[in-house]
């Protein structure tokens, strides 16, 4: 498995996929086609179960055809069915496809990895796909009044995976507004999980002046953030509020307006 994710196998990440999906879809016919999605505020409960079913046809797709060339990318998305009682079953499908493509055999096949990292496209697929799943779950859920649970490995997956995308060779490319955010000048960060086996729930950030540097572990650094990996990773994606201490779990020691500054300029939040 190398470093494809903290402490996660790809048979976890794919029984996740399959999971998250499954709740989302439960939470969307609770809360019904048209319900505004407060975490996501342009978006209805129909723009989302239409994002999270595409996006799994499609990387499906890519892995299904082994597509390495992204001029070769997918052009025709799934339609989202215009009957809301057949969406459930069609969750279950884009998931269900999306898990089967990304099979033990075609892990380290070759396919395009949009970060641009060393990680196999399989793989880099494999956490985007199990990253929307869980993020967009939350969102649903949210809209419904369901509570959500994340498996503390799986969102430690997660966040490892969010700092590398936002450390990835193509991010600056793809976000230099929010690359060019988070240099500095030696500036560091710390998020902590205190729900994880020993050494898999610790980052270490550096904020340089040629761009930001991630690393796991612990270490002195000027702000400390603490707490649940779930809520780790809702706050990390803009799904939590950092400081508000009647939404969140978690404890900052140290400077939080370095903290917060690298919140407000972390574009990725689960697109």
């Amino acid at each position: 498995m190398g470093e494809f994710m903290t402490e996660l196998n790809a048979e976890h990440a794919r029984r996740a996929i399959v999971e998250h999906t499954g709740r989302l879809a439960e939470a969307a016919a609770v809360a019904g086609p048209g319900a505004a999605v407060p975490t996501t505020p342009e978006w209805t409960i129909a723009d989302l179960v239409e994002h999270v079913g595409q996006t799994e046809h499609w990387v499906a797709e890519m892995i299904e055809r082994r597509i390495t060339d992204p001029m070769q990318l997918p052009t025709e998305m799934a339609a989202l069915p215009a009957d809301s009682g057949e969406w459930r079953a069609w969750l279950s499908e884009s998931a269900q496809r999306v898990v089967s493509a990304c099979s033990d055999d075609a892990l380290d096949a070759p396919v395009f990895n949009a970060a641009g990292d060393e990680r196999s496209g399989t793989r880099f697929w494999l956490a985007s796909v199990l990253n929307e799943a869980v993020v967009h779950g939350f969102d649903a859920a949210n809209a419904a009044n369901r509570p959500t649970a994340i498996d503390a490995d799986i969102a430690a997956a997660l966040i490892s995976n969010h700092l590398r995308m936002l450390t990835s060779p193509t991010w600056e490319m793809r976000r230099a507004e929010s690359a060019h955010a988070l240099r500095g000048t030696g500036q560091t960060l710390q998020w902590l999980a205190t729900d994880t086996a020993d050494d898999t729930g610790a980052w270490f950030v550096e904020r340089l002046p040629d761009g930001a540097r991630w690393r796991p572990g612990t270490q002195q650094a000027d702000v400390t953030v603490t707490g649940p990996a779930g809520s780790l990773l809702l706050t990390m994606t803009r799904r939590l509020p950092l400081t508000d201490r009647g939404a969140t779990d978690l404890s900052v020691d140290g400077d939080t307006g370095l903290v917060q500054h690298w919140l407000d300029n972390t574009a990725h939040v689960a697109d």
